[in-house]
């Protein structure tokens, strides 16, 4: 059966795959090198979402409900801050002085923060509801 508890509960797994994502930009907001130790500022992450479980065991389970379609990364500008001192400092072009940092904007990554606790708060209430609906059924059956 894939009912209210199931689509409750596929919406709290990807609130947390997106509260996770936004977790790790705001980790790495000031990471510019990469693990080899060249400047390759970090990129931020953004979870997409798509209808359906493809991994439920009915055809009705796979139309409700929805899942992580695929975690983006951000291909945007990055973000420069003036520092000709920097070792890091681009030293060609019209960026020249310029410490390239990452695309993370801490105020966005913030509301979407807030964005998905509320959505994940309001999945667990639906739960919540539902299973009193369902224990209060049983109730009125016995």
């Amino acid at each position: 059966m894939y009912g209210a508890l199931d689509i409750s509960t596929s919406g709290m797994t990807v609130q947390r795959a997106r509260m996770a994502a936004i977790a790790a930009n705001i980790a790495n907001r000031s990471t510019i090198l990469d693990a080899q130790g060249n400047v390759n500022p970090y990129r931020a992450r953004q979870v997409m979402f798509a209808p359906g479980d493809p991994q439920a065991s009915t055809a009705e389970g796979r139309s409700l409900g929805v899942h992580v379609a695929a975690i983006r990364i951000d291909q945007g500008e990055f973000n420069y801050r003036w520092d000709p001192s920097n070792p890091y400092a681009i030293q060609k072009g019209e960026k020249r002085g310029y410490v390239p940092e990452p695309n993370v904007n801490p105020v966005i990554e913030q509301l979407n923060a807030m964005e998905a606790a509320r959505a994940y708060e309001a999945n667990v209430v639906a739960a919540e509801t539902t299973k009193q609906m369902m224990s209060q059924a049983l109730r009125l059956l016995a």
